[in-house]
């Protein structure tokens, strides 16, 4: 996939073939719906990711790169997912994934796993 910008329907289509090859339901990201992505982090390997249930204008997802994960209340930066998408085609297909997944991507090395702990914030 390239940087350009890709359709929400062939996004939503990228992002269910995945959740079923995971055997995870799908759960919308749209494009206008925020991101928590640690921008001071950009650049760094690996992406990891985890998903909350949605609340507000957020879709659940925070992303932050490299090693290091804090809990400082200004680590995360709102983004539209419609930027994330553009920016980072790799993880199109990981967005879809619902509440309570985790991921994390380095080069060509993917773990994608469930974590409950996540459903309870």
């Amino acid at each position: 996939m390239t940087r350009e910008s890709i359709s929400a329907e062939h996004t939503e289509e990228i992002q269910r073939e995945f959740c079923r090859k995971q055997a995870a339901q799908y759960a919308a990201a749209p494009g206008n719906t925020k991101i928590g992505f640690a921008l001071s982090t950009k650049g760094l390997v690996p992406i990891n990711g985890l998903r909350h249930p949605p609340k507000g204008e957020t879709n659940g997802w925070y992303i932050w790169c490299g090693e290091e994960f804090s809990d400082e209340s200004d680590f995360f930066d709102p983004l539209h997912a419609r930027h994330v998408y553009e920016e980072y085609p790799d993880l199109v297909k990981l967005l879809g994934l619902p509440p309570g997944y985790r991921f994390l991507l380095a080069s060509d090395y993917l773990d994608v796993w469930f974590d409950a702990s996540l459903l309870n914030v």
